[in-house]
């Protein structure tokens, strides 16, 4: 990547497709999958492979991501154990976006990576015996310091959020007047930067611009860092501090006990001499008095990875910086490999940094040697570090604005300069925002939370940060994202199971308030019952990507802007359903017409094309009377003076094929050919001896053929036998239903010479005709043909369907008499 521009727009794309690929997966988690399986065999064998492939995917990657950790994979062999080992695969993913976190911030500078490649031999860096950084070290056990400040923080106030500086060094606009308040693009009122029109006008002093000789870094070993703790030494330092024409800054952070976060350290660096500054103590808002030179034009501040140490400064110190040269913007600009401090520190000073300390408790005092030094060297060589790139931009640099390279990189380290610090409000309601849930239901995809489990997540994503606020701590101390899920799946139905599950490592606030919790997590489970659902809010905040009502809202105005010819409606609506076929959809869009007309509309449903593709149906002629047939009595002459049979209990057997009485010497010919109609498969065919090979014959690769190729040839020629044996069944088949038709035919044309040498044909007497209902399974003495089952696979017809009640035959007793 060319510049720090496009690694941003490859992030967007990158969080754009994954948005909008999680939102899609979730609309279709809330749409009807069970009907879609029932009603078409084909969508449920590729919704099965499709599930298996994915599972057998995000098995893979779990492994893949818990190589070398303590973490154990979970495996996931069906859709269950998704919900069993849930917590596990949360685990896991956490775990893999921490990384991927800490990766892009040490990439883009706003975490100062301290490994730096070690292929140049040189001066190694001052060696401690301890390698790995002891717990209490990362997590100390003190006393909150915010808590004895001069000017308490505080979390609930409204926004916006106004500047704290009482005083404006280097003003060009009086203090009162760039105070000012605007709109941003959220149509939020926020305080302007109250040195924008100094950052803006700012001309960088000459020495910028001019290619000199690199001064020489002080050695470490022969120089002492200054640590100033107290205001005194704060003044002392400023005095100094004007005096240079270049300084070089630092800070460290802390934001676990914290729910905004703290300024822990600021370490400052001239040519001479390092300061270590405690920015811990009760008067930490004094330090302001530091804008006489860090808003000072004429002094250049050199920083690392500004990006967040612009706000950490306004935002407790209230500090400002005008004239920043941020080194990390020059590595972009001179395309480094690396844009890290440890690759620079490396590539210029040959120093090797121990990163061990980068996730270091900086509110520890007094501090440990290791911490001070690891503090000390992100300045102490910065300075020569800016020597040696500044030379290295301008000689590859020119006058043309695309090849002025130092141009560009100030040009960048002035809107760094230009951030503001900004707060927001919880909004519970849509959970927009940085410590809103909507993006978090984005990215853990919560879309199978039901209504009652997404209503008492949100509450207790809300007491979560209600909690933190208050007690100035941080989301992820009172209760990790983690434990936050899991109570929102279990929804714990007393105090004792939600106390199970905060566990034993839950801070003391937690288990202080876990009876008010539980009483929230009830009185939201009871509310939740009538609220959203997941699927809804996402629809309801998501950009609508279907819908007619949504396309023609979109549609339509952009068209009467430019007078062209508005569509119908219905152009934009499908005249057909890809279920039903040429079903009329709606009345809705049928045109309206005065007459009156009947129409009788047909159509096919899955099971009629499985039905006729399986052949089991089949009109046969009825055997025509014999000539010697009883007389026929009227249907309104009632015989014995009996009146028609009452209605009785009957009993519909299996769809049984009707066999047609053949002439008795063709009996056993046709019975033969019924049986064989409704084989599941044909019946292959012999081969002749003269018949082709190809289709029997497994054609055997050449030695220089490669293993891939012999196993495509196989699969090539299995194919083919298929085809060919699926073909002559066919013929086969084609053929003797064309010969017992003609049997059929030639039968019929005798009895009908026959009756037309006899007497006249007389009427049928229905009265006297045996019962449809209740017919026999054999006729004539003929063998009965193979029942349909549905369940069963047919010559040519798609898969069976599934039985899902598993009826027994002799069980069910609907029907008797």
């Amino acid at each position: 990547m060319g510049s720090s521009q496009d690694f941003k727009s490859i992030q967007e794309n990158i969080q754009g497709a994954l948005v909008a690929t999680t939102r899609l997966t979730n609309q279709i988690a809330a749409e009807d999958i069970n009907f879609q399986r029932t009603s078409n065999p084909d969508v449920e064998e590729q919704l099965d492979d499709t599930s298996t492939r994915l599972l057998t995917l995000a098995t893979s990657l779990l492994k893949s991501s818990t190589k070398n950790t303590d973490i154990k994979a979970p495996k996931l062999e069906d859709g269950d154990d998704i919900d069993v080992q849930w917590s596990r695969v949360v685990d896991v993913v956490d775990t893999l976006l921490e990384k991927a976190d800490t990766c892009l911030d040490e990439y883009t500078g706003v975490i100062k990576r301290k490994n730096a490649p070690t292929d140049q031999s040189g001066p190694a860096a001052k060696k401690f015996r301890s390698t790995i950084l002891e717990t209490s070290m990362r997590r100390a056990n003190i006393a909150k310091p915010q808590d004895s400040f001069e000017v308490k923080p505080n979390n609930l106030d409204p926004p916006p959020w106004k500047p704290i500086l009482t005083a404006k060094p280097h003003a060009l606009v009086p203090l009162e007047d760039s105070l000012g308040t605007f709109n941003d693009e959220n149509q939020t009122i926020q305080y302007k930067h109250p040195y924008e029109t100094e950052i803006l006008k700012l001309e960088y002093p000459d020495a910028v611009f001019e290619v000199r000789e690199p001064i020489k870094y002080q050695p470490v070993e022969t120089t002492a860092a200054t640590f100033v703790d107290t205001f005194e030494g704060v003044l002392e330092m400023l005095e100094e501090l004007k005096k240079a024409t270049e300084i070089a800054v630092d800070t460290e952070h802390h934001d676990f006990r914290t729910y905004s976060g703290l300024l822990s350290l600021m370490q400052i660096s001239t040519r001479e001499k390092d300061w270590i500054v405690d920015t811990l103590q009760p008067w930490r808002h004094k330090l302001e008095v530091l804008n006489e030179v860090f808003a000072d034009p004429k002094i250049v501040k050199v920083l690392h990875g500004s990006h967040m140490d612009i706000i950490w400064l306004q935002r407790d110190c209230g500090i400002y910086i005008v004239g920043l040269f941020d080194t990390y913007e020059a590595a972009v600009a001179l395309q480094y490999p690396s844009r890290g401090l440890a690759y620079l520190l490396k590539r210029f000073v040959d120093f090797d940094a121990d990163k061990k300390y980068q996730m270091a408790d900086w509110r520890i005092r007094p501090i440990p040697e290791e911490m001070f030094y690891y503090a000390r060297s992100d300045t102490h060589y910065l300075l020569y570090i800016y020597d040696m790139i500044r030379n290295e931009l301008l000689k590859q640099s020119s006058e043309e604005p695309e090849q002025n390279l130092i141009r560009q990189v100030l040009d960048r380290s002035k809107e760094t300069s230009l951030r503001r610090h900004e707060t927001s409000l919880y909004d519970a309601e849509s959970g927009q925002g940085p410590f809103g849930w909507y993006s978090m239901l984005i990215k853990h995809s919560a879309g199978r939370f039901s209504k009652e489990q997404f209503a008492v997540f949100r509450a207790v994503h809300k007491w979560r940060d209600e909690i933190a606020r208050r007690e100035d701590e941080s989301i992820f101390y009172v209760m990790s994202n983690p434990t936050l899920f899991d109570i929102a799946r279990r929804m714990p139905p007393d105090p004792k199971a939600l106390h199970s599950l905060l566990g034993p490592t839950s801070p003391p606030v937690t288990k202080r308030e876990a009876f008010n919790l539980y009483k929230i997590i009830s009185k939201a489970k009871a509310e939740g019952a009538t609220g959203p659902s997941v699927t809804e809010v996402f629809r309801s905040y998501a950009p609508s990507t279907i819908g007619v009502g949504e396309v023609a809202k979109s549609v339509f105005p952009r068209l009467k802007s430019n007078d062209g010819q508005v569509l119908d409606t219905r152009d934009l609506v499908s005249q057909s359903s890809r279920l039903w076929g040429e079903v009329p959809i709606s009345s809705r869009w049928e045109e309206s017409s005065n007459v009156e007309a009947t129409r009788e509309v047909k159509f096919e449903l899955p099971w009629a094309k499985f039905v006729k593709s399986g052949k089991l149906l089949e009109e046969v002629a009825p055997k025509p009377q014999s000539a010697t047939q009883e007389e026929v009595v009227p249907l309104e002459q009632k015989p014995n003076g009996t009146g028609p049979p009452a209605d009785e209990q009957f009993t519909l057997k299996a769809g049984l094929k009707r066999i047609v009485p053949e002439v008795e010497s063709e009996s056993e010919s046709e019975s033969e050919s019924e049986s064989e109609e409704v084989e599941d498969t044909p019946p292959k065919p012999e081969h002749s001896s003269g018949a082709s090979p190809g289709a029997e014959e497994i054609a055997v690769p050449d030695m220089d053929e490669s293993e891939e190729e012999a196993k495509k040839r196989k699969r090539a020629d299995k194919k083919a036998r298929r085809r060919a044996l699926k073909q002559t069944g066919k013929e086969i088949r084609r053929a003797k239903k064309l010969a017992r038709r003609a049997k059929i035919a030639a039968a019929n044309a005798a009895q009908a010479a026959e009756k037309e040498e006899g007497e006249e044909e007389e009427p049928f007497d229905y009265s006297k005709a045996k019962s449809v209902l209740k017919a026999s399974g054999a006729t004539n003495g003929a063998p009965q043909g193979k029942k349909f089952n549905p369940y069963g696979m047919t010559v040519e017809g798609p898969k069976p369907a599934r039985k899902m009640h598993g009826e027994k035959p002799g069980k069910s007793h609907t029907f008797k008499k």
